[in-house]
């Protein structure tokens, strides 16, 4: 199986520091859903793994976040693409949870679900705690310079073996380019 994990909020979608609370506020990012399209047409498993604090701050409710995940998955859908699965994590950062990244639970989770090792699949993120959680599980980090990727990347905290995309379309050029080779 091929199989690739991404964050949701600053790498399918415009991030917002007031969090994505709605339908209407959920923007793909340019080439992002085409992306992700072209995945799945070269048999690849895409899931999203993504915190979701907005939900622990009552900032939306489980019946929104589905309705954006539903836009989401329409725009995909038109496009020829899907998301196979979609893992989160509603609780706030003071709440220790072990799904919430940096700590890797979402990954164990993804590891469980589809009987994989994770190790070497490609994860996608735009904020050096995506990098952080997806390492612990051996996944090899990818940094996009979207959403907070340009801040991320000026850190110099990336862990060893991060390799750094433009955005989304990008790392897909990048793995259909390896898988061809």
């Amino acid at each position: 199986m091929k199989l690739i994990i991404l964050d949701r909020d600053g790498v399918i979608n415009q991030d917002s520091d007031a969090f994505v609370k709605s339908p209407d506020e959920w923007i793909a990012l340019p080439g992002a859903i085409h992306a992700i399209s072209r995945l799945c047409q070269a048999g690849w498993t895409v899931v999203v793994a993504s915190n979701q604090s907005g939900l622990g701050r009552r900032l939306f409710d489980m019946s929104t976040l589905t309705a954006i995940h539903a836009k989401m998955r329409r725009e995909l859908a038109q496009a020829g693409g899907a998301i196979d699965a979609i893992f989160l994590c509603p609780h706030l950062p003071e709440e220790n949870c072990r799904c919430r990244k940096p700590l890797p639970g979402m990954y164990e989770q993804i590891a469980e679900r589809y009987d994989v090792d994770l190790t070497g699949v490609p994860a996608v993120g735009d904020s050096l705690r995506d990098l952080q959680a997806c390492v612990a599980m051996g996944c090899t980090p990818w940094l996009v310079k979207t959403g907070n990727g340009p801040k991320t990347l000026a850190s110099g905290q990336l862990p060893p073996g991060t390799r750094v995309a433009e955005d989304l379309a990008a790392v897909v050029d990048a793995l259909l380019e390896e898988s061809a080779a």
